[in-house]
């Protein structure tokens, strides 16, 4: 890579001008160097006027911010919506202490039927068949998260009590057991991949009243419909 950088000693560069040869730019990395230069603009506009920041004080500011964007890819989270979710049995989810159980309800329990608060996010890397998403009970702290209990992942209900930490989330940080990728297999019907364990899917039993859980492969267990509520 050559970069070229003109600026005049003693003001702001207006304009630095950089030109970066050997590979035709995507997007993203378009995008990164836009976001360093404004950050370099604002965090050593100061020190550029000083007679003794040179060539290389300019380029060390401006490619520690570019590294600082391109390493930290993270899921922003962008919606959320109320939802209602029923499994390929048509068995509802209640909630039984710190578990999620799969059943099928009668007359006036249906009340026990928990929404789900379904969080969106916008992944490090675009995707035209999975959407990331959180997924938290609607009306609580409590989210789902699968981290490893033993040898295998497993599933659980965390509680969250400051979701601002939710907003932002590093790939590959012990966060991303919140993370969730839903693929739309068919109309209204989606799997749920775990984005810290992508071979484990979320799944119900085949019993009915048994807690959903983390399976090593989707199955016909691992096909969720999602209900859109107010």
């Amino acid at each position: 890579m050559e970069s070229k950088m003109m600026y005049h000693a003693g003001h702001l560069p207006s304009p630095v001008n950089l030109e970066i040869s050997h590979h035709p730019l995507s997007m993203r990395r378009v995008v990164n160097v836009v976001i360093a230069m404004e950050h370099m603009k604002n965090s050593v506009a100061q020190s550029l006027l000083s007679p003794g920041f040179g060539d290389e004080n300019l380029l060390s500011n401006l490619f520690e911010n570019m590294i600082e964007e391109v390493v930290e890819p993270k899921f922003t989270r962008v919606g959320e919506h109320y939802c209602s979710v029923t499994d390929n049995q048509k068995r509802v989810l209640v909630q039984e202490s710190l578990k999620l159980h799969a059943v099928i309800l009668q007359g006036g329990s249906v009340r026990r039927q928990v929404q789900l608060n379904l969080s969106t996010y916008r992944p490090p890397v675009p995707s035209a068949e999975e959407r990331p998403v959180a997924l938290g009970i609607r009306d609580t702290d409590y989210y789902l998260s699968c981290h490893k209990e033993g040898t295998e992942p497993s599933l659980h209900l965390e509680t969250v009590a400051d979701k601002g930490v939710l907003q932002n989330i590093t790939s590959g940080s012990e966060m991303t057991r919140f993370i969730f990728y839903k693929h739309d297999t068919g109309l209204n019907l989606s799997s749920l991949r775990s984005a810290r364990f992508p071979e484990w899917y979320i799944s119900t039993a085949e019993m009915d009243h048994q807690p959903i859980q983390m399976r090593a492969q989707a199955t016909s267990y691992s096909t969720f419909s999602f209900q859109r509520q107010n």
